[in-house]
């Protein structure tokens, strides 16, 4: 292996190139006849990638090509990806829905070509100012808006990474980040649910559904989960559910039943007939964007609930969750502990990307979509 010191130094991994998706831990060692080198090349090392370029259907705009490898700046750290998943602003991207996320995405087609915010890997390299990770730390964390997971590397802020713990999958700990950080976020700091609180999780068998069941439960509340089918009634009180509700035979908003916080992650009620069933001084926190098509898709639901808890008497408050150092290390100690666990649904590699978010769009799948690299 090239010496790590000049590789971060450089801004660029050890002079190897990774070009086996079947070895997701190794990169391909060069033939017998090749000499290995400490300088820079002249053409930069290249990886393989899932590359969007334009809107519209996963199979269509997304393809497997071979790029440069992302520079490593100072405060960064080059990961050999292990393992992604698939979150609402992947999907959201490659299809472009809303519409009006364009604006900020790309009129034509994302600035950033390459989807994928969930990290598992190995320090590949480091830059200059990097002093807690070193070149072969297992590690999991979140690229957030700056995307790119969907790749054989990526660089990652340091300050957003923390060391994957021996016991934790690089799958499991790629599927349990950002959906995990939004469930903890929810729970713990904008509801501060505890002891006793009624909470109800609408979408409970979705990827930040079944970690806030688990999560809720940890805190000490009473939880009611709302999913459908008869698998994920099972699944979501296999979690810890106290009551599970099968949107397709019942109506929660219809319930005589009042709750104290409300994480709605589909958005399929109107906010007000939502907001009906809760509890005085209780917390709705809308957490969907809706899987409908259009300029704004689910956009103006959420903004009715937001303006609905401004000008009304309903407290509404957001989910933002930040990727740092001190959530990482929270949710890490609710897996380590086996009070929480992480439900995966499918698992595909990187050249079926495209697949996996389909999947996601089309199935409405309990827990996660994983992609491994």
């Amino acid at each position: 292996m090239a010496n790590s010191t000049t590789a971060s130094r450089k801004g660029i991994p050890p002079l190897r190139r990774a070009d086996s998706d079947q070895d997701a831990g190794a990169a391909s060692r060069p033939a017998p006849h090749e000499k290995r080198s400490t300088a820079v090349p002249v053409n930069p090392l290249t990886m393989r990638a899932v590359i969007q370029d334009g809107y519209g259907a996963p199979e269509r705009v997304l393809r497997l090509e071979e790029i440069p490898v992302p520079p490593v700046g100072a405060g960064d750290v080059l990961v050999r990806m292990r393992a992604t998943s698939v979150n609402t602003p992947d999907w959201a991207t490659v299809t472009g829905v809303p519409y009006i996320g364009r604006l900020a995405s790309g009129l034509r087609r994302p600035k950033r070509p390459v989807r994928g915010s969930d990290v598992a890997g190995v320090v590949e390299a480091v830059g200059g100012r990097v002093t807690d990770l070193v070149p072969g730390d297992e590690v999991l964390g979140s690229t957030w808006f700056l995307a790119g997971a969907f790749a054989q590397y990526v660089t990652v802020p340091a300050a957003q990474l923390a060391r994957k713990p021996a016991g934790l999958t690089f799958t499991d700990a790629a599927a349990a980040v950002m959906t995990g950080l939004a469930a903890l976020v929810a729970m713990r700091d904008v509801a501060q649910v505890g002891a006793g609180t009624r909470v109800l999780i609408n979408g409970a068998s979705g990827g930040v559904g079944t970690m806030a069941v688990q999560i809720a439960k940890v805190l000490g509340a009473e939880v009611t989960g709302v999913c459908g089918t008869a698998g994920n009634i099972e699944l979501v009180r296999s979690l810890g559910a106290d009551h599970a509700i099968d949107y397709t035979k019942e109506d929660f908003t219809q319930s005589r039943q009042r709750f104290d916080v409300i994480l709605d992650n589909v958005l399929n009620h109107p906010p007000k007939a939502t907001a009906r069933v809760l509890a005085p001084n209780g917390v709705l926190i809308p957490n969907s964007i809706g899987y409908t098509g259009g300029l704004f898709a689910g956009l103006p639901r959420m903004a009715r609930a937001v303006l609905m808890g401004r000008l009304g008497s309903t407290t509404v408050k957001l989910v933002s969750p930040a990727v740092n150092r001190e959530n990482l290390d929270a949710l890490l100690a609710l897996l380590e502990s086996g009070e929480v666990r992480v439900v995966i649904d499918k698992t595909y590699p990187l050249d079926q990307a495209a697949d996996a978010v389909t999947h996601m769009l089309e199935h409405h799948p309990s827990g996660k979509i994983a992609i491994t690299a």
